[in-house]
């Protein structure tokens, strides 16, 4: 699968806008290439180099097979439409944007999209990474991701 943004390409700096820095909105996301079959995407956005280990900033899940991005500036809401939202790591739902601590270079934020063989994970809006990533493993036909990177001096 391929998953990409027309903000930032793959590996490259994500703009200030989608930051704490800026105005904390989730950038556009698109993926493609998901087999057939597919009845719904899951989307995690982390970070691996969090000084407390991976930071969760994004959860969405149940999102519809027919529904291939997200748009900038995605409601924070724990559903839109029949999209949920879980909780990310800042405590709240939706988007929180990169927000590393200062001075520790460089971190890595993947935009992993995953393409399920069920409509619905059968969670409630506002559920944990945690939670999502156990209901769909035995689901996943495919998956796919893009790196942006982000630091704050």
């Amino acid at each position: 699968m391929k998953v990409e943004s027309p903000s930032f390409k793959n590996g490259e700096v994500i703009p200030q806008k989608y930051t704490c820095d800026g105005e904390n909105v989730s950038p556009p996301i698109a993926w493609s290439g998901f087999p057939e079959g597919t009845k719904s995407f899951v989307l995690i956005v982390d970070d691996p180099d969090a000084p407390i280990g991976t930071f969760t900033h994004w959860v969405v899940y149940d999102i519809p097979a027919n529904t291939v991005s997200l748009k900038e500036n995605f409601p924070k809401s724990k559903q839109v439409d029949n999209i949920k939202q879980g909780i990310n790591d800042f405590g709240r739902v939706g988007y929180g944007g990169p927000c590393p601590p200062p001075g520790h270079g460089y971190h890595r934020y993947f935009f992993k999209v995953y393409a399920l063989n069920v409509e619905s994970l059968g969670l409630p809006p506002g559920a944990t990474k945690e939670q999502v990533e156990s209901r769909m493993k035995s689901h996943i036909l495919s998956e796919g991701q893009m790196m942006g990177r982000y630091r704050r001096d």
